[in-house]
């Protein structure tokens, strides 16, 4: 099957006050059309920085795409000029960010964002896009969206003004949806509704998603495949079920056992110790070497490469030592 989205061996580099920086080294994914892949890992490991990179939203400076590919559909993106950058967001590909607060314009009314989509990708007039606007709100589960198309996004909830993200992402019917962190700071029953939300969207229109976040019960919840980033690196990817039921990296294992598991009586919150390393104090080896019992004079001065060792590919000397 060809790939919807194939990123091969992507860089990003940073300028910053400590020199050049590598944000994202050599991360290679892809997506096909109708799944969802999960990128999941702490703050910090490069998740948001690699949607930011297919959407061309990178700011340059300081942000560069140092080398490597990204293909939508074929079409190579890294070399794309800026205005079909422009044309390609939100009819291709689309993206649902974080925090609806800080993405909507809080002096428009939510209709109008919406519509605005529509008017350029579609060419439709003003009232027709205002109509689609309404008949997307009631799509995504918006009570009254007649009148809730006339609100300004401080005039809604939380779980509201998500849905008007989903809304606004879903307008133009992309073939790729990035989700990043699409239930950060809601309520838990909220973020179940995002979650059947999105599942909804994928079904009804066949779009693939990428959905990025930190919550492993996420994963389990919604991907098919998972691809596990730390310090700006994929060191394990899989399908989803195989990274949850054996997780090989250390590092993946412990995403996995900061889930307390209630059903077996065990309510403990366990933790990775130590944080994820600053980008310009990373050195030769593993950027998780610090952080992982395992380790060894090795993972400290050679940088492991993402590798099949029997069960699926994961980047660690530990494993390919059979030291794990």
């Amino acid at each position: 099957m060809t790939a919807l989205l194939d990123i091969s061996d992507l860089h990003v580099t940073f300028n910053t006050r400590h020199g050049r920086v590598t944000a994202l080294d050599s991360v290679s994914l892809h997506v096909n059309a109708g799944e969802t892949l999960g990128v999941v890992g702490e703050s910090g490991c490069g998740k948001s920085i690699t949607a930011l990179s297919v959407m061309g939203l990178i700011p340059a400076p300081p942000g560069k795409i140092a080398g490597g590919s990204i293909k939508l559909n074929g079409e190579e993106l890294t070399t794309a000029s800026p205005a079909r950058l422009r044309a390609l967001r939100g009819a291709e590909a689309a993206m649902i960010f974080q925090e609806p607060m800080t993405s909507l314009n809080p002096v428009f009314t939510v209709g109008e964002q919406i519509a605005e989509a529509i008017m350029l990708h579609q060419k439709a007039s003003h009232d027709q896009a205002f109509k689609q606007a309404i008949a997307l709100l009631d799509r995504v589960g918006i009570p009254s969206p007649d009148t809730r198309a006339r609100d300004y996004p401080h005039q809604l909830s939380g779980g509201m003004r998500q849905r008007v993200m989903i809304a606004m992402a879903v307008s133009c019917r992309p073939k790729l949806l990035i989700a990043d962190e699409p239930t950060t700071a809601l309520d838990v029953t909220v973020q179940a509704q995002i979650f059947d939300l999105l599942n909804e969207i994928q079904r009804d229109f066949g779009a693939a998603i990428i959905l990025i976040t930190h919550d492993m019960g996420a994963i389990a919840e919604m991907a098919d495949r998972v691809a596990v980033m730390y310090a700006g690196r994929v060191i394990e990817s899989a399908r989803a079920d195989d990274v949850l039921d054996h997780p090989q990296h250390p590092y993946a294992h412990g995403l996995i056992d900061c889930i307390p598991n209630v059903g077996k009586g065990d309510t403990s919150l366990k933790e990775i110790p130590g944080v994820v390393p600053p980008l310009h104090l990373l050195g030769d080896g593993c950027a998780f070497a610090a952080r992982c019992a395992h380790a060894d004079a090795r993972c400290t001065r050679e940088k492991p490469v993402l590798t099949d060792h029997g069960h699926h590919p994961v980047a660690c000397h530990a494993i390919e030592e059979a030291r794990l």
